[in-house]
Order: C-alpha cells, then sequence, then structure tokens
C-alpha cells in the first residue's frame, strides 16, 4: 500500500486538484497519478480528471445552471479518489492558500486555530483568501481526520529584508500588516529548488525569474533566496497582466472616487478583471490571442506588457547589484518565444545575448555560449512543490 498526497488549488469557481503517488527506489519520492478540476461550480460544473500520460479518466457536467458550490465540488472528487485510490491510502491533503501573512514563513499543518489566523488574512487577499480556505474547512468537517497542510504563496518571500518590505507609511501601518509580501512564492521555491541542475555557478549567484503567466510577477533570488518581488502587498502591484493592472500611481484611485464616483466594488473589479492585457486591447487577456492579431490595440498591449517588464528587470538588477541569470517560467514565459525573444533583447545592456534558434525550439538554456547572463526556460511546478512540502511534514 502506497501513500497519496491530493493536492488542492481552489479559486472562486474552481478546485484544481493534482494527486501524487508515494514511489520509493524511483529517485524521485512522488509521482504525479492524476490530475484535473472541477469548473464552473457556480453556474455550469465540470469536472475532468487525466492520468500523468495526459489521458481522460472520468468526465462529467451537470449542464448549465446547475450549482455545486465548492462543498458539491469538492464531494464529487472525493468519490473519485475513493474510486481510484484501490488499495493505496490518502496519506494527506496539501492546500495552496495565497497569504501566509507575515508569520507564516513555511507550510503549516492546519487545526482549527491555524484555520483562524488565515481568516483573519482575508482583508489582504479578499478575491483570493476565502476560496483557498473553503476547502480547508469543508474537509475539517467532513473528513476530520484527514491531515492537511496549508502552503504559502507569500512564504517564499519573507526572506526579504525589512527595508524591503516597507512602504513610506506611518509606522502603525507596517505593524498592522500594511508591507510587501510577495507572491508567486511556490512557483519561485521550485525554480529555486531545480535551478543548481541547469546551471550551478549561476544558481549560486545573482537571478531574476520571470513568471509569466495571467498573473505575472517577477522575483530577485541572490544563491537561491530570495531578495525582492515585483508584487507587494497584493498581487497587483508590479507587470502587466492578463487583467490586473500592474503598479498604479494611487491617485488615479482618487480619482476614481472622487470624479468618477466609483466605489470600493466598482474599482477593485476595474484593478482585477478589466484591465491588463484585455484592458489595453480591448480583445482578449490570452497571450496566444494578442500575438495572433493585426490589431493596433493587440500590439499596444503587447508592446506596453514588454515594456513594463524591461522597466522591472533594471529594477531587479540594481536590488541584486548584478546579474548572472534570467529564468522565463509559467504559460506565457515558457511558451511565448517572442516574448522571450523581445525581453532578452531588451535586456542586452545586462549581458544578455539571445540564441534564436534554442529560444524557439523552447530551451532549456535559450542564451549563446559567450552570453555574460545565462537565460533559461524551466517549466514551473507548484502542484509538485506543495506535495512535496505535504509529504515531508506528515512524514515528520
Amino acid at each position: 500500500m502506497a501513500r497519496v498526497i491530493a493536492v488542492l488549488n481552489a479559486g472562486s469557481s474552481s478546485i484544481k486538484f493534482s494527486l501524487f503517488r508515494e514511489s520509493p527506489g524511483t529517485g524521485d519520492p512522488l509521482q504525479l497519478s492524476f490530475k484535473g478540476q472541477v469548473e464552473g461550480l457556480y453556474n455550469a460544473p465540470h469536472f475532468i480528471a487525466k492520468d500523468r500520460s495526459g489521458t481522460v479518466v472520468s468526465e462529467k457536467s451537470w449542464g448549465e445552471g446547475a450549482k455545486l458550490g465548492h462543498d458539491g465540488g469538492l464531494d464529487h472528487l472525493r468519490g473519485f479518489l475513493r474510486e481510484v485510490l484501490a488499495s493505496d491510502s490518502l496519506g494527506g491533503v496539501g492546500h495552496r492558500v495565497v497569504h501566509g501573512g507575515a508569520e507564516y514563513a513555511a507550510p503549516v499543518r492546519v487545526d482549527q486555530a491555524v484555520l483562524d489566523k488565515l481568516g483573519h488574512l482575508v482583508p489582504l487577499a479578499p478575491l483570493h483568501q476565502p476560496h483557498n480556505l473553503a476547502p480547508i474547512r469543508i474537509l475539517m468537517e467532513r473528513a476530520p481526520d484527514t491531515p492537511q497542510v496549508a502552503c504559502f504563496d507569500t512564504a517564499f518571500h519573507r526572506t526579504n529584508a525589512e527595508l524591503v518590505q516597507r512602504f513610506s507609511l506611518p509606522e502603525e501601518f507596517f505593524e498592522s500588516g500594511v508591507r510587501r509580501y510577495g507572491f508567486h512564492g511556490l512557483s519561485y521555491e521550485y525554480i529555486a529548488s531545480v535551478f543548481p541542475r541547469y546551471d550551478e555557478r549561476a544558481a549560486r549567484g545573482k537571478t531574476v525569474v520571470l513568471h509569466l503567466g495571467n498573473g505575472s510577477s517577477m522575483c530577485a533570488l541572490d544563491n537561491c533566496t530570495s531578495i525582492a518581488s515585483s508584487m507587494g502587498f497584493t498581487a497587483l502591484e508590479g507587470l502587466m497582466m492578463g487583467t490586473r493592472t500592474g503598479s498604479l500611481d494611487p491617485g488615479v484611485v482618487l480619482y476614481l472616487m472622487d470624479q468618477r464616483g466609483m466605489d470600493a466594488r466598482a474599482i477593485e473589479k476595474l484593478l482585477y478583471n478589466q484591465s491588463g492585457l484585455l484592458g489595453v486591447s480591448g480583445i482578449s487577456s490570452d497571450m496566444r490571442t494578442l500575438l495572433g492579431s493585426d490589431s493596433p490595440k493587440a500590439k499596444l498591449a503587447v508592446d506596453l506588457y514588454c515594456y513594463r517588464i524591461r522597466r522591472e528587470l533594471g529594477s531587479l538588477a540594481a536590488a541584486l547589484g548584478g546579474l548572472d541569470a534570467l529564468v522565463f517560467t509559467a504559460g506565457v514565459g515558457e511558451n511565448a518565444a517572442v516574448i522571450r525573444e523581445r525581453i532578452m533583447r531588451d535586456a542586452e545592456w545586462l549581458g544578455v545575448d539571445a540564441d534564436a534558434a534554442a529560444n524557439a525550439q523552447g530551451g532549456p538554456r535559450i542564451s549563446s555560449a559567450r552570453s555574460r547572463v545565462s537565460a533559461w526556460v524551466i517549466p514551473t511546478n507548484e502542484e509538485g512543490m506543495i506535495a512535496a512540502h505535504a509529504f515531508r511534514h506528515l512524514s515528520g
């Protein structure tokens, strides 16, 4: 009998899952067995599960207008688990939780006290935290003997110096939690854990990792330790994203309130859901769609996206005091060769010399042999990172 670790990543209308099976003696203690999601939880629920080869092993739709909610979605997922576990046992569940606040610098086994503390962080991540915590609450009620481990997107950045975390606000705000936290930490932690296999010299030095997806950010690593990130108090700061603004003059928010009469919820919707690539292009938040379009607005959105990355790269290189490597990861970073090419061209002044052929093929190394700064494409694996944390935590 082998242990299985389930990984859950719950959003506002979906629950993504992965199942990792203990595989001693294989060189990797955990092997991916299944992955999938329940999406459209509140309007058109659809469940799909695939095995490690990508073959669909289970699928179900409930139809338009149906409503499962997180409770029903998790119940269906638990039923699927009972079917596929066979003689294996569920050793525990690892959860992606966006915000761990200033207290949690590492994964933690969840009990009621921990859950209450994480609930107090909801105002710091109102669009993510409640949904991340929902399946934890449900499982505590329905399967109280199943151990659960919370893994935080903010934890990896707790190594940032206090100076880096501060805004220029009165002390009372910093003490009450208004500080730069940084996000996408599970992705950066995974890259930091595997980068030495690709470039051991650079991994010991100064690296900027570009996590470019629907949500995008960048992180400065010194000897694979986070020293600064483009995201701050929320996942809005920094780069332009699929539907999020990225960094914005706070005066714009005051203008929207005073001159446009917009309330907090309307502004929240604008900043999180109606801006970024979608807002500028008026076409799509998907980089693939924009790169395939001949619309001037699509070109403008892509140009602005790359420009903001260029600005942020200069800032993080300055924070590091130099640069030895770039790493591209996540959906756009791993798949959009034209975006990588533009970013590397913009970084020539930093010592990046692109290898066009290697970049077109997806790497892993996409810089030339003569490049002073190496550049890489490394697929991220946040689910694998969560599974590894849960496995180690539950194994003592």
